[in-house]
């Protein structure tokens, strides 16, 4: 049966308009005023927002992160994108066996979400080691799997020094690929954590102060240097979290720089550093980049406002704090970095961005649901109101509050860092494809009805 939603306020990436949107079978059918159709079901969405799903192109789902699996996988972590109106995920692939090629990890995640997520899902391919075969293989993997992007880190164990990066960008720029970086400068980092815990300095509080934002400074400035040597390689800068960050993506925005794009996460929207100062509670934020300040917080507004930034994701990545977190309780460095937000982006978002003035609601659609769809291969298809696109609606009450808490999450993490925080905005309805797939929080999908995509060249690689 049609569906049909009747007086809404239907907002896209460039605008705010009463109307009514038509779906039939899986696709938008048709947008406008008043649209006839007496076979359909009607829902309506009088006095509320009806948005795009959103599109969250910065998940880990069932990560392998060392000695620490993320606690939810595909069909957990998928049910709570979904009850927080995101219906379509592109995860991060964690890394696979030392030297391995980079068909292991396509293998293994395919392995793992199908049949599982609830959601539209892709992935994005990791490079852990260069060589001739896996520069030849990044090209194999967009063409057969539509797999059109790669990450690559600049700390943690399975690094990727300068030489390194050049070549895969080179090659990247080559096969119209998109590269995601990590971005933060390892050797300051590994130095100050040692020395803090040689100090016995190991509480939480100390894990933004051995990850200051200026190590996520330089690695942006210098990642952005050599995508530009590259030949303006497609680059996209994840989780951006400080002021000073923020400035080394002004720099290269006034000088013209082609070709990349940078996001940032809801936890560096909302959340601040004097979550570290509880020495319990404090591991629950322990992720990286860490929170920053009041003053990064509204950096990050001013630039979204200002379109300095491109899209909000949440490098969703939860380990349970009763069991897993507590890795780090004599020593912050052992704890697994990571934490839940898939369900939190779209609430928060609106809550604090919209409703309070920051951005616009147009900007909101275009940071959460336009623009990583643009980025990463699957536009219009994705993250747009458009009569062909797939019908994935949110409708949104404005008017409803809420304050969130663990027990009405639906993951499988044993807390949410923005416990206890009140937003003002509360999501009624999820279609995914034309299907209700969520009403008033409660999930009404089935295990595996995500579809896998296949992506296209993104626009950042198309430039």
């Amino acid at each position: 049966m049609n569906k049909l939603i009747k007086n809404g306020m239907i907002v896209t990436d460039s605008e705010v308009f009463q109307g009514d949107l038509l779906i039939e079978g899986e696709l938008i059918k048709a947008i406008g005023t008043n649209l006839p159709d007496e076979s359909a079901e009607v829902i309506d969405a009088t006095g509320k927002y009806v948005i795009p799903g959103g599109v969250d192109v910065h998940t880990h789902m069932d990560l392998q992160a060392g000695k620490y699996r993320a606690v939810d996988d595909f069909y957990d972590g998928t049910v709570a994108a979904a009850c927080g109106g995101t219906t379509t995920i592109v995860d991060h692939m964690a890394f696979g066996p030392v030297g391995c090629s980079l068909w292991h990890q396509v293998e293994e995640y395919h392995r793992l979400a199908d049949g599982k997520a609830v959601v539209d899902y892709g992935f994005h391919g990791v490079i852990q080691h260069v060589n001739e075969s896996i520069l030849k293989e990044m090209g194999e993997i967009a063409r057969k799997e539509g797999i059109t992007s790669f990450k690559v880190y600049t700390t943690y164990n399975l690094k990727l020094n300068d030489d390194a990066i050049y070549q895969v960008m080179k090659q990247a720029k080559e096969d119209g690929i998109v590269i995601a970086v990590h971005c933060e400068n390892d050797g300051v980092i590994e130095h100050l954590k040692k020395a803090y815990v040689e100090k016995g300095c190991t509480q939480p509080k100390y894990h933004p102060l051995s990850r200051p934002a200026r190590c996520e400074a330089e690695a942006v400035d210098r990642l952005l240097h050599i995508a530009s040597m590259a030949g303006d390689a497609p680059l996209y800068i994840v989780h951006l979290s400080s002021k000073e960050g923020i400035l080394e993506v002004m720099k290269a925005r006034a000088a013209h720089q082609k070709n990349f794009a940078v996001e940032t996460c809801t936890q560096y929207l909302a959340l601040t550093d004097e979550m570290y100062e509880d020495d319990i509670e404090g591991f629950k934020a322990i992720l990286s980049p860490p929170l920053r300040k009041e003053e990064d917080i509204e950096a990050m507004w001013q630039a979204l406002q200002d379109n300095v930034l491109d899209t909000i994701g949440t490098d969703h990545c939860p380990f349970h704090f009763t069991t897993k977190k507590q890795a780090g309780a004599n020593d912050f460095t052992a704890c697994p970095n990571g934490a839940p937000g898939v369900e939190e982006r779209v609430l928060v978002v609106f809550s604090e961005g919209v409703q309070k003035g920051r951005i616009t609601l147009p900007q909101m659609v275009k940071y959460l649901c336009t623009n990583p769809s643009r980025m990463y291969g699957i536009y219009p298809q994705k993250g747009t109101l458009l009569p062909g696109s797939d019908a994935d609606v949110v409708i949104l009450d404005p008017n409803k509050e809420r304050t969130l808490t663990h027990g009405d999450m639906h993951g499988a993490s044993d807390y949410t860092c923005y416990e206890g925080m009140k937003v003002k905005g509360d999501i009624d309805l999820v279609l995914l494809r034309g299907n209700v797939i969520v009403k008033d929080n409660e999930f009404l999908g089935k295990k595996g009805d995500g579809k896998y995509l296949k992506r296209h060249k993104s626009v950042l690689a198309e430039a």
